[in-house]
């Protein structure tokens, strides 16, 4: 074999980020994992999870399968790791549009709005919402869901129910953020599966803006919520 042919052969080696403290090994495990994760993303995005070869994986990625092996069991294994980046994505997506935002009705608004942003993401709606659950597995996938965003939601809706005269008990809270992420999960679903995702999403946001202002104007109002197990009334006098 000439020598042309075979550095043709030997993947090019990414430019190695300069990270403190770390030994050349640790820099090019950490490239080459980045360098999967991303070919992944691109190739499972524009054809999914089942038609996306691992042969093409490595090829778009420029390195070897046994380098793919090193990191990750298998196309799975790579599908999770891809997954929770994109979830940890959008994660701080919406973390960074409630960031200051000190009303806690706007604060739930400015939420909202950044997670619908996040579902028309073309590799959040193919991977996360369209390929997660066939993929992981449906409680795998809520699992991963719930890990990512639910803490933020649970913020809010901490938030908003704390905004007036209420003084609900930890069980209630946990509830009431239960359903309202169940609305939201299920709304980012219907956006994503959407021929007109801009369009759905604006009703989207209207409906639940409208069932925010329902609950801002009954915490407003002082209305009585009674805790149907403890028969605790959370209005404070």
């Amino acid at each position: 074999m000439s020598k042309s042919a075979a550095k043709r052969l030997i993947p090019s080696i990414p430019t190695l980020p300069d990270l403190p403290g770390a030994t050349r090994r640790q820099q090019y495990s950490s490239s080459t994992k980045r360098a999967l994760v991303e070919a992944a993303t691109h190739l499972f995005t524009e054809h999914g999870y089942a038609a996306t070869s691992l042969d093409a994986i490595v090829a778009e990625a420029q390195v070897t399968k046994g380098a793919l092996y090193h990191h990750y069991s298998g196309k799975q294994a790579l599908f999770e790791a891809v997954f929770e980046r994109i979830e940890a994505e959008a994660a701080n997506a919406i973390a960074k549009g409630v960031k200051g935002v000190k009303d806690p009705w706007e604060k739930a608004l400015e939420g909202l709005r950044a997670f619908l942003a996040v579902v028309q993401d073309p590799a959040y709606r193919r991977i996360v919402i369209q390929e997660g659950p066939a993929v992981l597995g449906y409680e795998r996938f809520r699992e991963q869901e719930e890990r990512s965003s639910f803490s933020i939601v649970l913020d809010v809706v901490q938030n908003v129910l704390s905004a007036g005269p209420w003084q609900l008990e930890q069980p209630m809270i946990d509830t009431f953020s239960r359903i309202f992420f169940g609305a939201l999960s299920s709304a980012g679903e219907g956006v994503a599966s959407s021929t007109e995702p801009e369009e759905a999403s604006a009703r989207v946001e209207a409906a639940i803006g409208f069932m925010l202002m329902g609950l801002r104007s009954l915490v407003d109002q002082g209305i009585e919520l009674i805790d149907p197990v403890t028969g605790a009334n959370a209005v404070t006098n």
